[in-house]
């Protein structure tokens, strides 16, 4: 019972990290998603890849902000609890 509370507050603690990774996941598949919409509404490959290519720009801009992010506050963690030397 001890195991089963630990493991329900790591997922509360880590339920930030959660949502983040699905943006990422659901920014990775975004021109993906727009491609098939594109195709079900019969538009030519030109416009459907212009557009999907365009999505996958911005998506990975966004996610690169994001990790830049996440790793620049993972930085500033490791240097704060490292003594400093005189």
């Amino acid at each position: 019972m001890v195991t089963f509370k630990k493991q329900l507050e790591y997922l509360k603690d880590s339920l930030s990290q959660i949502i983040l990774g699905l943006i990422l996941f659901s920014l990775s598949f975004s021109g993906l998603a727009l491609a098939l919409l594109l195709r079900q509404l019969r538009y030519s490959g030109t416009v459907i890849a212009s557009f999907g290519v365009l999505t996958e720009i911005v998506a990975l801009l966004l996610c690169y902000a994001i990790f830049k992010g996440f790793l620049k506050k993972n930085e500033e963690i490791k240097t704060s609890g490292q003594p400093k030397k005189k």
